[in-house]
C-alpha cells in the first residue's frame, strides 16, 4: 500500500437516514433548510463595516501558527492573520493579503524544502491552509509564514509513518474543553514541554456563552465588545476564536506539536443535536447559525479542504494511520445525533434510551466505524470522539442516572456500534473522548444494566480549563464511583492525557494541576494507567 492511500477518508454528505421522531420539534427537510439559510444575510460574508488595513510596523502574526491531520506524505500548516486580534475582523480590513509559507528540514529555516504563496482574505478571516504533499513519513519538519515585512514564529510538526512501517512507539496527548474564563491554560504549558508526535483536540475549542466583563478569573477588560453575549453570527465566532488564540500557552502547544481537531458543542451552541437548537430554535434558523459557527471553526483549525463547510454541514469524521501501531477513527457525535430524551439531563434509562430508531452517529457514520476498524489491520483500534460510551452511573434519590448527552442516552447505537465491533473481532480497543471535564477510566461494554463483556478501555480526559480547579476526587467522582463498578480510576482537576504507545502496551499518565487560578502552576502525574496488548485489563498506578 503506497502512503498516499492513508490518507482521511472522506464520505460525503449529511445523514438524514435516522432522525429519531422523538424530537423537540417536526424535522423539515434539507430543500426548504437550504433554501432558508440562502435568504440569510451576510451568511458567508465578513462583516461589511470594514476595518481600516494595518499599520505598518504591526506584527500580523499575534493568533500564532499551527499544523494539523498528519497523514505520512502530507501536513496542513495554519495561520491567521490580526493585526490586532480583538478588533473587528483582527484589524484586516477587507483587502486580501498574499502570504509566503516555508517548510524546512532544520528548526533555524536554513534548508527549505517546500515554500509557496497562499492568498488570506476577508471572506476566510484571513485564514491560510496550505496542505504540503510529497513529504517523508515519521519525519520532524519545521515552518513559518512571511507577509509584508512581518515574520511569524517557527513551528514544528511532523507527519505520520508509512502504511507499511512497524513504529515501535507513538506518542500523543489527547484533551478538550478549554472555557478561557475558568483560568489559565497550564496544561498546555505542560503538554508543549513533551513536544508528542501528534495531539487530538476532542471539542469545546471555544465556549459560546458571554463572558464576565472583567475576564471572569482571568480579571481582565481587555476583551472585545462581543465576548460579553452568547455568540451567533460569523463575527462574534471568530473574536472569540482570537480570543482564545492569543493566550501564549496555546500558541505554544500549537507551534510545538500537530492537532488532529474536532468539535463537540460548544463549538455552535451547548448540547445541540444535528438540526435541533438547545433553545428550540426555528431548525432553519438553527441552521444559519451552525452555518456560522462551522465555517469559524473551519477558519481557525488546521484541517484540510475537505473539511471546509458547506454551509451547516462538516465532513469532520475521518480517519488516521499510524503505520501498523494504531488507527484512529475520529468521530463526529453531533451533526447526525437524533435529539436527547428525557429532557437532556440525567435520568434513568428507559424506552426512550433504548428506541433502536434512535442513533449518535447517523447510520453512515455507524457502518463506517465497524468498516474502518474492522479492516484496520492495526495493533491499537482507536475511537476518538467527543463524549462517553460508557455509563458513568450515579444513585440519585435511589435512581440509577445517567448522561443523556453520552452514548449512555442512545443505548441502542452503543450498542449497535460495539456489538459490530466484536463480531467483526476487532482487537485492543480503546476509547479516547473529553467533554466531561475530569478523568475517568472505564470497561467497555455494550450495556451496563445486565452482564456483557468488556469489549476495550474507556479513556476520558479531563479539561484544559473547564470546570475551574476542580478536585482530586468530588462528589460526583465519588457517586459515579460508587454506583459504577466497571470505573478503575476517576480525578475531576485540570489537565490532559499523555499517551504513550507500544506494540506491547498503552500507557496512559494522567497529568493534572492543583490550580488553574496561577499560570505558573505546574502539572504533575496523577496516575499511569497501563493496558496490554490483547486483552481489554486495566492496571492502575497512582
Amino acid at each position: 500500500m503506497s502512503p498516499r492511500t492513508t490518507s482521511p477518508q472522506i464520505v460525503v454528505g449529511p445523514d438524514k437516514s435516522l432522525r429519531s421522531g422523538l424530537s423537540r420539534r417536526q424535522f423539515v427537510t434539507w430543500t426548504g433548510v437550504a433554501a432558508g439559510l440562502a435568504a440569510v444575510p451576510g451568511l458567508f460574508t465578513a462583516d461589511a463595516q470594514a476595518t481600516p488595513a494595518p499599520a505598518g510596523g504591526d506584527h500580523l502574526f499575534t493568533l500564532g501558527v499551527a499544523s494539523g491531520d498528519p497523514i505520512p506524505d502530507g501536513i496542513v500548516l495554519w495561520t491567521r492573520l490580526a493585526a490586532n486580534p480583538l478588533a473587528g475582523g483582527g484589524g484586516m480590513g477587507l483587502a486580501p493579503v498574499p502570504v509566503q509559507w516555508e517548510l524546512a528540514a532544520d528548526e533555524r529555516m536554513t534548508r527549505v524544502i517546500r515554500r509557496g504563496v497562499e492568498v488570506a482574505t476577508a471572506d476566510n478571516g484571513h485564514s491560510v491552509h496550505v496542505d504540503v504533499r510529497g513529504l517523508a513519513p515519521a519525519t520532524d519538519y519545521f515552518y513559518r509564514f512571511r507577509t509584508a515585512g512581518h515574520l511569524s514564529e517557527v513551528g514544528r510538526t511532523r507527519t505520520a509513518p508509512s502504511a507499511s512501517s512497524r513504529p515501535s512507539a507513538l506518542t500523543f496527548a489527547h484533551t478538550s474543553c478549554q472555557s478561557w474564563g475558568d483560568g489559565f491554560y497550564n496544561a498546555w504549558e505542560d503538554l508543549a514541554s513533551h513536544a508528542p508526535d501528534v495531539v487530538f483536540f476532542l471539542g469545546d475549542y471555544v465556549y459560546e456563552k458571554g463572558i464576565a466583563k472583567d475576564g471572569a478569573r482571568r480579571h481582565t477588560t481587555a476583551l472585545p465588545e462581543s465576548a460579553f453575549t452568547e455568540m451567533t453570527t460569523l463575527d462574534a465566532y471568530r473574536d472569540r476564536y482570537a480570543l482564545y488564540k492569543s493566550d501564549p500557552q496555546l500558541r505554544h502547544a500549537h507551534r510545538v506539536s500537530p492537532f488532529i481537531t474536532v468539535f463537540d458543542d460548544h463549538e455552535v451552541e451547548n448540547n445541540w443535536a444535528g438540526a435541533i437548537s438547545e433553545d428550540n430554535a426555528p431548525i432553519p434558523q438553527f441552521l444559519a447559525r451552525r452555518a456560522q459557527a462551522m465555517k469559524a471553526w473551519w477558519e481557525n483549525t488546521p484541517v484540510r479542504a475537505a473539511q471546509r463547510p458547506h454551509g451547516p454541514d462538516v465532513q469532520a469524521y475521518r480517519r488516521f494511520d499510524f503505520g501498523d501501531l494504531a488507527r484512529f477513527t475520529v468521530l463526529d457525535t453531533r451533526q447526525y445525533r437524533s435529539d436527547q430524551v428525557n429532557g437532556d439531563t440525567d435520568n434513568p434509562q428507559d424506552a426512550k434510551t433504548a428506541d433502536p430508531r434512535r442513533t449518535i452517529t447517523g447510520a453512515r457514520q455507524e457502518r463506517w466505524i465497524i468498516d474502518s476498524l474492522a479492516g484496520s489491520g492495526r495493533r491499537w483500534n482507536v475511537l476518538t470522539h467527543q463524549t462517553t460510551i460508557a455509563d458513568l452511573a450515579r444513585q440519585v434519590d435511589g435512581q440509577r442516572k445517567v448522561s443523556m448527552d453520552g452514548w449512555s442516552g442512545y443505548e441502542a447505537s452503543r450498542a449497535r456500534v460495539l456489538d459490530g465491533l466484536q463480531q467483526r473481532n476487532v482487537r485492543n480497543l480503546v476509547s479516547i473522548v473529553g467533554d466531561i471535564h475530569r478523568n475517568v477510566v472505564s470497561d467497555l461494554r455494550s450495556t451496563y444494566t445486565r452482564p456483557s463483556p468488556v469489549v476495550g478501555v474507556e479513556l476520558a480526559g479531563t479539561s484544559i480549563a473547564s470546570g475551574k480547579d476542580g478536585a482530586d476526587s468530588d462528589t460526583a467522582d465519588q457517586q459515579l464511583k460508587a454506583a459504577s463498578p466497571h470505573v478503575h480510576f476517576g480525578n475531576a482537576q485540570r489537565g490532559y492525557v499523555l499517551n504513550r504507545l507500544s506494540p506491547q502496551q498503552w500507557q496512559s499518565e494522567f497529568r493534572v494541576a492543583d490550580t488553574i487560578g496561577d499560570p505558573t502552576a505546574p502539572l504533575h502525574r496523577r496516575a499511569v494507567i497501563t493496558i496490554p496488548e490483547g486483552r481489554p485489563e486495566v492496571s492502575v498506578q497512582s
